[in-house]
């Protein structure tokens, strides 16, 4: 039987279901929806895939997620959270606002799914100020839309083409991007659509300031 916290506070409680190494990070390679084994492996490269298997199968039995089979054509199993893995994502947001303000510890890229995390993280209502504008993120590969409305932002992995602009690059620039201020006519970066929309969206994240001991 897996070690637990002998404490009834909830937060115990929960660290008792999701406080294992990599369980967090499995979730928030889920929150824009369900991934394959060896999408969840590209994602999170640092874990070995024993542990992987390991902790997908406790985050099974604790409800967090579940493993469903797709049907014809494609005859492949995913991963997919449940609701109560979904209730996840606001703890996941403040949790990374948190740590983000403290040292930068790696030098790894940040997955696909790190960096849409990373940008609800960031998203400042003030700098968009009463903008409304849908922007497609073609990241190596993977498509996001990023909807930005009324102060509020969301991020979800779509095919949706009813876009205003569309920003294709690889994750590792669209981060340099975002978190350094670069210019994107000198970054290795494709722009569709609004060509003055695009890089007015990539200022709505501003970096976080560093945590004052």
């Amino acid at each position: 039987m897996a070690r637990t916290y002998d404490d009834p506070c909830g937060l115990a409680r929960a660290l008792n279901l999701v406080g294992d190494r990599w369980a967090l990070l499995v979730v928030r390679e889920l929150l824009l929806g369900p991934k394959r084994f060896t999408d969840l492996r590209r994602g999170l490269p640092g874990a070995s895939q024993s542990m992987l298997t390991q902790r997908l199968g406790e985050l099974e039995h604790a409800e967090v997620l579940r493993r469903r089979q797709l049907g014809p054509p494609t005859r492949a199993a995913v991963y997919e959270l449940t609701e109560s893995g979904h209730a996840l994502g606001p703890a996941l947001v403040e949790l990374s606002r948190w740590g983000s303000r403290t040292a930068l510890t790696s030098t790894a890229e940040l997955s696909v799914d790190a960096l849409a995390l990373a940008l609800r993280t960031t998203f400042d209502p003030a700098a968009a100020g009463d903008v409304s504008v849908r922007c497609a993120l073609v990241l190596d590969n993977d498509r996001l839309v990023a909807t930005v409305d009324r102060g509020q932002l969301d991020v979800t992995r779509s095919d949706a083409r009813d876009v205003d602009a569309e920003i294709e690059c690889s994750a590792a620039t669209l981060r340099q991007l975002v978190f350094t201020a670069a210019d994107p006519a000198s970054a290795p970066v494709t722009l569709r659509g609004d060509q003055a929309l695009a890089p007015r969206f990539l200022r709505f994240f501003p970096r976080p300031a560093p945590r004052v001991s």
